[in-house]
């Protein structure tokens, strides 16, 4: 063997014991804990031998996998889940408040989207049925809107053309109705004075003096509102005949910006929600139409004015849950009341409560049934919400979002796995 080589094998040999001197120092210091290496932790004193036993040292408290440094584990476990959950809190808050502030700030045209996308889950049937029958997807779609726009616009005026009739006979018993409320105020419990009617007059107007300047500022306001409603409404037009038309195109578009692992599950949710907007529209339309049917007919027995009118506004209030038909039957009740006396008056309120009673029993859980079905505590506070948001526009379009939440977050939060679209490409590997 040359000199080279034993000097080689000489630093092979030095190398390995320094490898073994190591690792047998690293497998001694984590067999001996830190703390037994002290001999008090008050006083200073000579370290103990690895050997010793250490009386009154607490072992050392383990780290859990969450936390990341040792005063991580001296925080109490509730603290941490408790911070833990506040700074997620804070982050959806901030999100959902910037949602908000957007929202309101294209209000102009997130609305008429959302009054569109109503529309076409009520005219989406329609459009299926001529698609069944062999006609283009874009006459289809064309034939359904304009055929929809056509019995509004009539439906608005008939309603406008016995309102201008009636409204000549409704002034005179208007009138007639005021002199009667005045003598009972004279004679009834209150016995009131001419003086005392007097100045609650005056104060009357001069209440109305006051706040000329409020109804004129909004009165000049009327042409901006006009041309935002316009917009408004083209808009609602083009996007429901979109909607209609490609609306299965747009949404897979959409589901295609998403991962490749959430594209079936968002599917699915999708497609579960949008079956929920069309049953819960539709169920929403025929329950209506039975309100204003059911009511509308005892105000012609009774020969109350303007029935077909409060009938259309019985209709439309329908549209918001819980409030919005007993809204406008209220307003078929006042009607009553000054053409008719506070008999005929009475009778149409218990038929409104009655009509409301059947809605609420009978036909919203047989017409709807369980997969819109919905708290009336959540249809409240989505109520409030919608008109604090968007006003009256709101209030129709908040619990149709609100149901469609409810599906969607159900589906996504289903463990089941969602059924292999038909027109979905499974390659599969071969075994090795």
């Amino acid at each position: 063997m040359s000199r080279f080589e034993r000097v080689r094998e000489r630093l092979r040999r030095a190398y390995e014991s320094g490898r073994q001197s190591v690792r047998a120092g690293r497998r001694t210091a984590a067999d001996v804990p830190e703390p037994a290496r002290v001999a008090s932790p008050s006083s200073p004193g000579p370290a103990a031998p690895p050997t010793a036993t250490v009386v009154g040292a607490e072992p050392p408290a383990a780290l859990h996998g969450s936390t990341a440094s040792r005063d991580d584990a001296d925080v109490p476990h509730a603290l941490r889940i408790a911070a833990a959950w506040s700074w997620r809190l804070i982050v959806v808050g901030v999100v959902f408040w910037a949602l908000l502030k957007l929202v309101s700030t294209i209000s102009i045209v997130i609305i008429p989207l959302a009054v569109a996308m109503l529309l076409s889950a009520l005219l989406a049937p329609a459009v299926g049925w001529l698609l069944r029958a062999r006609l283009p997807r874009s006459l289809a779609t064309a034939v359904v809107l304009v055929a929809g726009l056509a019995a509004v616009i009539a439906t608005l005026t008939l309603v406008v053309n016995e309102f201008i009739k009636g409204v000549p006979e409704l002034a005179a018993k208007s009138t007639q109705g005021l002199q009667q409320i005045q003598d009972w105020l004279k004679t009834g419990p209150l016995h009131l004075s001419d003086n005392d009617l007097d100045r609650y007059l005056t104060e009357l107007q001069q209440w109305v003096n006051n706040n000329t300047e409020r109804f004129t500022s909004g009165a000049l306001s009327t042409a901006t509102t006009l041309a935002e409603v316009l917009t408004g409404t083209v808009l609602v037009l083009f996007a429901t005949f979109f909607f209609l038309r490609d609306g299965n195109l747009i949404w897979r578009f959409l589901v295609r910006l998403l991962p490749v692992a959430a594209r079936w599950k968002v599917d699915d949710a999708g497609r579960a929600s949008w079956a929920t907007l069309v049953a819960y529209v539709r169920a929403t339309v025929l329950v209506a139409f039975i309100d204003a049917v059911g009511i509308g007919i005892f105000l012609v027995i009774f020969d109350v004015p303007f029935a077909f009118p409060l009938a259309a506004l019985v209709f439309l209030g329908a549209f918001i849950p819980i409030v919005g038909a007993t809204l406008s039957g209220g307003v078929a009740v006042l009607v009553a009341l000054v053409d008719s006396g506070p008999v005929t008056a009475l009778i149409i309120l218990g038929v409104v409560i009655g009509v409301q009673q059947v809605e609420g029993h009978i036909l919203q859980p047989l017409i709807m049934g369980r997969a819109v079905a919905i708290h009336p505590l959540a249809v409240i506070i989505g109520l409030a919400a919608g008109v604090v948001l968007a006003g009256i526009t709101g209030a129709v379009v908040a619990v149709p979002v609100i149901a469609v939440l409810n599906t969607a977050v159900r589906r996504l939060a289903a463990r089941t796995v969602p059924d292999t679209p038909p027109d979905a490409v499974v390659v599969a590997s071969r075994a090795p």
